[in-house]
């Protein structure tokens, strides 16, 4: 069986507010109708916009195809069924162009309804107190009990649906009116709290968040560093000055902690290392303190929309002992970076005496950190 898609997109959409239709407007930087589009990938789609808008539509959308709408939204939709007609199409789905957020999911519990049965349609039970109202005030109450709230895309045998516009001949509220009045049994199928309909301004920002949230990028990226011990009488670990009897080597403080967590956030941006950002041959940073790195690390991370989800870093040694030290390494890692003290992990093991952390020659550290769309 062939499937295709109607994006329903003729209306004026006034109540949206704007200077064009709501479906041309920008949501998410791109038009509405666009984002509806790419929802149904994979299936062919006929876009129906209103003859006033077909050279913004072919601007913008150069390879869909396209017909002219009705004076109703019915006409619309049997504009659309006609041109499919010699297309081979056995099932079709009918959407508003208005409904950005439809989901995969959604569309295939759509076609498996349509294995038993003519029509399908989305619906999410009404579950809020209903009054009726006049004149701002409430004149009585409306029970609930098989109530529903319809959503597109409404799916059909195309044949069935194409029959039955053909010989419904005046508008309706949508297509399974439609089916209905032609006699076409119509399944409910679950719908999607997300599959909102754009019709009033703030609808585009609850949409926006949406689609945020499904986009969400997360990026990963770990970091190691190595520095051998030197005279001294202490060592700086995760910004902590502790006492040993030995010091690190290093051009900077040498906080071989602080290094492989700068690293980790560099690595999770694609943006190399301490090296690259703070080159070894120049002398200003001879002596640096390594706080002065993790920040530059966490503001590059803002100014490409990223913040800290948490981190994880483990120090290799024998000596000095970390543990009484973690709490106050964890909370200084925090303050440097601006985040909550959970979000910080810091803590230490041994080689078990192997290698040259357990011959005592020096420090390794390894780190994790997860970044997230800010």
């Amino acid at each position: 069986m062939t499937t295709a898609a109607i994006i329903v997109a003729a209306g004026r959409g006034t109540r949206a507010g704007g200077e064009m239709p709501k479906q041309w407007q920008l949501l998410a930087g791109k038009p509405v109708v666009q984002h509806t589009l790419e929802a149904f990938s994979g299936i062919p789609c006929v876009l129906v916009i209103h003859p006033d808008d077909r050279e913004m539509a072919e601007a913008l959308l150069p390879h869909a195809r396209i017909v002219e709408g009705g004076a109703t939204r019915a006409q619309s939709v049997r504009n659309a069924l006609e041109a499919l007609s010699d297309q081979g199409v056995t099932r079709v789905l009918i959407h508003d162009g208005a409904r950005p957020l439809v989901s995969p999911a959604l569309i295939a519990r759509l076609m498996e309804a349509l294995e038993s049965g003519p029509a399908a349609a989305p619906a999410l039970a009404v579950t809020d107190a209903l009054w009726r109202g006049a004149e701002g005030a409430v004149t009585g109450t409306q029970s609930r009990d098989g109530l529903w709230r319809a959503q597109t895309p409404q799916a059909f045998h195309y044949e069935a649906i194409l029959a039955a516009h053909r010989a419904h001949g005046a508008d309706a509220a949508d297509d399974v009116e439609v089916a209905r009045a032609a006699g076409l049994p119509v399944s409910i199928v679950e719908g999607d709290e997300d599959n909102l309909k754009l019709t009033w301004p703030g609808d585009f920002a609850r949409a926006e968040a949406i689609l945020k949230g499904r986009r969400m990028e997360i990026r990963l990226g770990n970091g190691f560093d190595v520095h051998a011990f030197t005279a001294g009488d202490h060592v700086w670990l995760c910004g902590v000055k502790v006492p040993h009897d030995k010091a690190l080597l290093g051009h900077s403080d040498a906080d071989v902690g602080m290094h492989a967590l700068t690293d980790a956030i560099y690595g999770a941006l694609a943006q190399g290392d301490i090296g690259r950002h703070f080159p070894p041959s120049d002398p200003q940073w001879k002596g640096a303190a390594s706080h002065i790195f993790l920040r530059h690390a966490i503001d590059l991370a803002l100014q490409m929309g990223f913040r800290l989800m948490n981190c994880d870093v483990t120090l290799i040694c024998e000596r000095p002992k970390v543990g009484p030290h973690a709490g106050a390494m964890q909370a200084t890692l925090a303050t440097i970076m601006g985040v909550e003290g959970h979000r910080v992990s810091v803590k230490a093991t041994t080689s078990e005496r192997l290698g040259f952390t357990g011959r005592e020659e020096g420090i390794a550290a390894i780190a994790t950190a997860t970044l997230v769309q800010a």
